[in-house]
């Protein structure tokens, strides 16, 4: 069984709590249709588990398959810089149709972000480094395509629907990190 290979950490984007005794480390892409159907799966996970679970979402864009990936990528991370990467997240996966430059810049605008510098910093692609660190991350983790889900530090091998990935957090794995 593989295992993630840089443990989570401050530069990671949390949801819940650092300290909560599951922890789910997802290696997604944006524009991958499978990763927006996890998305659905995961929300039902982590309203089963509520504040027994963290989530860790890490980049993973396929860019050879979805060229918007990456610059779906760049606009959560840009969004993160200002304290809104999970509701960039969660409109990027719910609306994955559409993940163009303007629709872009209107959720940002959506969000109430410093649209400026928004644009700057998908301009100057300020956020690539992470995202490829990220990727890179992934590929000694054992990461092949996405998504792809470590609980407590192991990865999960099973589907990713709501039961598999319940049974797998708390039986057995789900014990420490």
């Amino acid at each position: 069984m593989s295992r993630l290979h840089r443990p989570t950490g401050q530069e990671d984007h949390f949801q819940g709590s650092r300290d909560a005794p599951l922890l789910l480390v997802e290696f997604g892409d944006y524009q991958c249709p499978y990763c927006g159907r996890a998305y659905g799966e995961v929300k039902r996970l982590q309203e089963a588990l509520g504040d027994r679970m963290a989530l860790v979402f890490r980049n993973f864009p396929l860019t050879q398959a979805h060229p918007l990936a990456l610059q779906a990528a760049e606009a959560a991370e840009a969004a993160g810089a200002q304290g809104r990467f999970w509701e960039m997240h969660d409109l990027l996966f719910e609306n994955q149709d559409a993940l163009e430059l303007p629709v872009l810049l209107s959720h940002a605008e959506g969000l109430e972000l410093d649209v400026d510098r928004f644009r700057k910093d998908l301009a100057s692609h300020r956020y690539e480094e992470r995202i490829r660190r990220d990727f890179m991350d992934g590929v000694r983790s054992g990461v092949n395509g996405t998504p792809t889900f470590f609980i407590n530090g192991h990865r999960h091998d099973g589907d990713f629907s709501t039961a598999s990935l319940l049974a797998a957090m708390t039986g057995g794995l789900g014990a420490s990190r």
